[in-house]
């Protein structure tokens, strides 16, 4: 099971002097547990797509399919796939209209018919799976520090239990401690048998937690692959906007010493690497 986008094109302002082309004929899968990240400059056609995916936007042309089934934006399937999807806009706490974190929660799955007993459970669930403190859930969302507020934004989207959550550059403006907490929430969300589809302009997040890289530029997908591929691409054909991983520097500059170290691998990888040549050299 999975959800796709193929061959989309979108134009802004069709049909006028305006229009623009966000995105031509991209293509990007996403299966249940596997993290997805869309990287790519400001302007990439990052966020265009992400909406594409919730059925937001209606393609110029191409097509998303869930779980096998091609849906129509504006179609009655319409509604009942976008509860599969769940979309986490960037600041998506600039959105909060609810006088309190639980009522902000329980939006989505009373909308669905979710009441009562089960409706708490739903909240508690949703709460619980953001990393978001019980005791948040009685504070108006406004009050909360920022980490805590990107994670009520979160829950209120996980609440309707969807099975592919696609999230628009979701540590946005937040601290290490923050960005460090997200990731290993969505981790574990992944582990669990959720699809991740990361937005985000992060290359440090997207090689350390992908299990593939799609990279936009000029709304054109130009690599995707698992993150050791998609580095070596971005590493002989740099993206305007996208900074690799100091790790993934320094790996490129012992390859072009002769050293084949990971480019996706992390400092213990490449330290293994040195050690490893160290060991040859000596024999």
């Amino acid at each position: 099971m999975s959800i796709k986008a193929v061959n989309i094109k979108y134009i802004y302002n069709a049909g006028t002097p305006a229009a623009v082309t966000a995105l031509d004929g991209v293509s990007v899968e996403a299966g249940r547990g596997e993290w997805v990240s869309i990287v790519g400059h400001t302007g990439s056609g990052k966020s265009t797509l992400a909406q594409h995916l919730n059925l937001l936007l209606t393609p110029s042309s191409g097509f998303v399919s869930i779980d096998g089934a091609t849906i129509a934006p504006g179609s009655r399937e319409a509604r009942a796939a976008r509860r599969k999807v769940g979309l986490v806009f960037q600041y998506p706490e600039s959105q909060f209209f609810a006088e309190t974190v639980r009522e902000e929660i329980a939006f989505a799955p009373s909308n669905w018919g979710v009441a009562g007993v089960a409706l708490d459970a739903c909240v508690n669930e949703a709460a619980a799976s953001a990393g978001l403190s019980p005791s948040a859930l009685g504070s108006n969302p406004f009050s909360l520090s920022g980490g805590e507020r990107r994670r009520a934004a979160i829950a209120s989207v996980l609440s309707m239990k969807p099975d592919y959550l696609v999230l628009d550059e979701p540590t946005a403006g937040l601290d290490a401690s923050g960005v460090r907490g997200l990731t290993a929430t969505f981790g574990e969300l992944c582990s669990k048998g959720m699809a991740v589809i990361h937005v985000t302009h992060d290359m440090e997040i997207a090689m350390s937690m992908s299990d593939r890289i799609a990279v936009l530029e000029r709304g054109v997908l130009v690599a995707s692959g698992a993150p050791e591929r998609v580095a070596e691409y971005l590493s002989e054909r740099p993206v305007k906007g996208l900074v690799m991983p100091a790790s993934a520097r320094f790996a490129h500059g012992l390859r072009e010493k002769g050293i084949h170290a990971p480019l996706a691998g992390g400092v213990s990888e490449i330290i293994e690497t040195l050690e490893e040549a160290r060991s040859r050299r000596k024999r």
